[in-house]
């Protein structure tokens, strides 16, 4: 396997649970989700009553904040060492899992759980690691998570890693090798968020199909300073800046070079899956002079302004282009659609977001003067509208993420600004099913 840990992977000892286990009730989705619906986590709750599950072996992050936080994480490790020892799981698949996911949708996301090497990977974009963060790692976020990981004895991901594939080599072609044999599990999801079935690789698959692929993939994402790209951080970069953080220490102390903190568990997605949704995040800026706003747009990113009749127009125009970007606002107490045309090459929001941060900056706004909204209808709800203060919002359309420039712009720029992108909704995140011993 010397080349898979060439290009930062690892063949994990992947724990599943035993066979008669409820997987309906064990699976349970990213702790990072529904941060603020209680009444979502209290239904998971009365779902998977008293049975085996991992809602009981992690933190969902909607009670990350209460005082009961220490209990909760000693009652977590405390579980975690009696899974263990009632015999739980079963015994280690020491293999790449590929797994196929349903969504509520009608969606089928493609993906290989695996472990990757903690030394391959960094969230400083100066580095140039093989493994690299797509947003910016918010450092403050990581001492909670490291009071959670740094006494667990195990490990479960919801962090998913992009991989640049265009040709399907990796994910999608070893996943229907790894097909011909029978499912390791497969079970409906709760909450009516799909279903998601696993397949062992076999070790002639990786040899073969997976080490060709990763081969293939370096090769094309060697950039000009001689660093190879080889992952982006889709989902869980705190996660896994938190796993980092504890080998660092761990390593400061002595720790040997094959301890298991120096892995980490996740799930590895092709960016050109047809299955992986990526939405852009809007802007609204509030208390700001609209008309003055969209001229600093135009200055800074070099662009040109064009009027359009109605929504569905400046829907259509940014929805077909790569990087123009549509503005609604208030003139004269009337609603405005202008579409601002842009040369920009790499991902828009790239050089949008530092923009409107100089813009605010420049003209005495805080930080509350601008939110991030989904979906167009908020755009249009918003743009014009009075939602605080005497000002009329300003609302920014976004085009849409372009996958075939996302691994380029961040190779060229580092990471992106915050809140650049989601993949897919809420319930088609990842949900905790394999776990490994740390």
């Amino acid at each position: 396997m010397e080349t898979i840990e060439k290009y930062g992977l690892k063949i994990p000892e992947i724990l599943l649970p035993k066979d008669g286990t409820d997987l309906e009730k064990w699976a349970v989705i990213a702790c990072d989700q529904y941060t603020q619906d209680r009444d979502y986590w209290k239904k998971v709750e009365d779902f998977v009553g008293e049975v085996p599950s991992t809602l009981r072996i992690t933190l969902p992050e909607v009670y990350l904040n209460d005082g009961d936080k220490a209990a909760r994480i000693e009652k977590i490790n405390s579980t975690m060492k009696k899974y263990l020892a009632d015999g739980v799981f079963s015994n280690p698949v020491k293999n790449i899992v590929y797994i196929e996911r349903k969504t509520e949708f009608g969606r089928t996301r493609k993906g290989l759980v695996t472990a990757i090497d903690l030394e391959k990977y960094d969230w400083k974009p100066e580095m140039k690691a093989q493994i690299r963060a797509t947003e910016a790692t918010i450092l403050e976020r990581i001492p909670p998570r490291v009071e959670i990981r740094k006494n667990a004895c195990l490990e479960l991901p919801h962090i998913m890693l992009l991989v640049n594939d265009a040709d399907k080599s990796l994910v999608e072609k070893t996943g229907e090798l790894a097909k011909n044999g029978k499912p390791l599990y497969e079970t409906k999801l709760m909450m009516n968020s799909g279903s998601i079935s696993g397949w062992k690789v076999e070790d002639s698959v990786i040899n073969g199909n997976v080490v060709n692929a990763l081969e293939k993939i370096a090769a094309t994402q060697t950039q000009s300073d001689g660093s190879v790209f080889m992952f982006a951080v889709g989902d869980g970069n705190h996660s896994l800046a938190t796993a980092k953080t504890i080998w660092n220490k761990l390593k400061e102390e002595g720790a040997p070079s094959d301890s298991p903190a120096r892995y980490a568990l996740v799930e590895i997605v092709n960016i050109y899956d047809e299955g992986l949704t990526f939405e852009p995040i809007h802007r609204v800026l509030f208390n700001v002079d609209s008309e003055k706003l969209l001229e600093a747009m135009k200055t800074h990113l070099n662009g040109t302004i064009e009027e359009v009749a109605d929504e569905a127009a400046l829907e259509k125009a940014v929805g077909s282009s790569k990087a123009d970007f549509g503005f609604v606002y208030s003139n004269g107490g009337k609603k405005k659609f202008t579409l601002l045309k842009t040369p920009i090459t790499d991902l828009a929001v790239s050089a949008l977001q530092p923009a409107l941060d100089e813009f605010l900056s420049a003209n005495g706004n805080s930080k509350e003067d601008i939110d991030y909204i989904h979906g167009s209808d908020e755009v249009f709800r918003l743009g014009g509208s009075i939602v605080s203060g005497t000002t009329a919002a300003t609302s920014i359309l976004l085009p849409p993420i372009a996958k075939d420039t996302f691994f380029a712009t961040i190779a060229n720029t580092g990471s992106l600004p915050r809140k650049s992108f989601s993949m897919g909704e809420a319930s088609e995140k990842r949900f905790y099913m394999e776990a490994r011993q740390l």
